[in-house]
């Protein structure tokens, strides 16, 4: 299972992503405290972030080294779709196809009621450590994060842009997440809270009353032999959504996000596709193709997924986003490294689901370089599209 090192570094540079000068400059700017918008404050340069086409340039890598990838728009021979209304019943196949393999979860959802376990007051703002059922008579424990009144981002109703942020593989868990242990770059959750977002970072099912990672598991698997570990997380991930449309006075429901970096980034991924209560997304050195990464564990998809025969592919999950925006952050060299270059296949063969939509497609591959990591740099530009897409 990847192990997050969350530390920035230095790295070559791609032409295919950002400038190597613009890129300086942000990572100046980020590590001097430079002026990034809050929630809510507008983006000058119009409805998009301004280097959204630059996450759309080819990258130079041989063809040989690509994945096969079938056409989203050709899905049967003398098929072509070429709408909105030709795409929606696709759509639907794909998305019951993975929910089968997936296997079942409950439909039932109980009402999330918070109780609060403690509270403390970082600067910027409220973090309470709160428990709520999950599935049905399972207990949970996330953090809430609530910035502090004098932080811009809310609407007229003082409501404000909410996200549901999934930690990484870290014994910390959502204590790392929440900023209250670990290095101030791993505190993905509070940060964010600081620049004007309700975050909800739910405590992932691995760390729920186990031994170890398998301990979890076989338990999972116990109460429910044919459902994959990754529906689960995904339930989980929704119950984080669930969270924070029950506070009505705080967060505004039309614009609620998700992130989340390695593990979190998979949750992401799940989250997004499944969910259309997610209108943006950032998912962070997750591995979005199959080979990337440990997909086939237990814990995740299992082994099925690495016969040849499979006819599923993330490629579809990431047609069944589309329009939302979706940002893939790679970091291409360094251990552990689960996205770069390699992951442009997958973008490419979603970008025309995305442009039935209309233009722009609000896709694409931020590739720094970086290893498995969040730079203050990479940060800027997670803050930036989760503010642009969400304010």
């Amino acid at each position: 299972m990847e192990q997050p090192t969350l530390t920035a570094c230095d790295g070559p540079w791609s032409n295919s992503c950002l400038g190597r000068r613009q890129f300086t400059a942000l990572m100046a700017l980020a590590a001097l405290g430079g002026p990034l918008r809050s929630v809510g404050q507008s983006n000058d340069a119009g409805d998009d972030v301004e280097w959204l086409k630059d996450l759309q340039i080819p990258p130079a890598i041989q063809k040989t080294d690509l994945p096969k990838l079938t056409s989203l728009l050709e899905p049967r021979e003398g098929t072509r779709i070429t709408t909105v209304a030709d795409w929606l019943p696709e759509r639907r196949r794909l998305r019951d196809a993975w929910l089968e393999f997936l296997g079942p979860m409950p439909t039932e959802r109980p009402k999330i009621e918070l109780e609060t376990i403690r509270e403390d007051h970082p600067e910027g703002c409220v973090r309470r450590l709160v428990r709520y059922v999950g599935e049905p008579g399972i207990a949970v424990e996330g953090y809430l994060l609530i910035p502090d009144d004098d932080i811009p981002g809310g609407d007229s109703k003082g409501r404000r842009a909410g996200l549901v942020a999934l930690h990484p593989t870290t014994n910390d868990t959502i204590h790392e997440i929440a900023g209250v242990k670990g290095p101030e770059a791993h505190h993905l959750g509070l940060r964010l809270a600081r620049r004007g977002f309700v975050v909800f970072c739910p405590l992932c099912f691995l760390w729920h009353d186990a031994r170890d990672i398998r301990d979890a598991v076989a338990k999972f698997h116990a109460r429910r032999p044919t459902t994959k570990g990754m529906h689960k997380m995904l339930y989980d991930a929704q119950r984080g959504v669930d969270a924070l449309e029950s506070l009505d006075s705080l967060v505004d429901p039309r614009r609620i996000g998700a992130l989340g970096h390695s593990l979190g980034a998979k949750e992401t991924l799940y989250l997004a596709a499944f969910d259309d209560r997610i209108r943006a997304s950032v998912f962070s050195e997750g591995g979005i193709g199959f080979p990337s990464t440990n997909w086939h564990d237990p814990w995740y998809l299992g082994p099925a997924i690495r016969d040849e025969r499979f006819p599923l592919n993330h490629l579809q999950l990431l047609a069944l986003i589309a329009p939302r925006p979706f940002l893939i952050l790679g970091g291409e060299s360094g251990p552990g490294a689960a996205d770069g270059d390699r992951s442009w296949p997958y973008i490419e063969s979603a970008l025309p689901v995305y442009e039935l939509y209309g233009s722009p497609a609000r896709i694409g591959l931020l590739n720094h370089h970086e290893g498995h990591s969040i730079s203050d740099a990479s940060f800027a530009r997670i803050t930036e599209w989760l503010t642009t897409y969400l304010k």
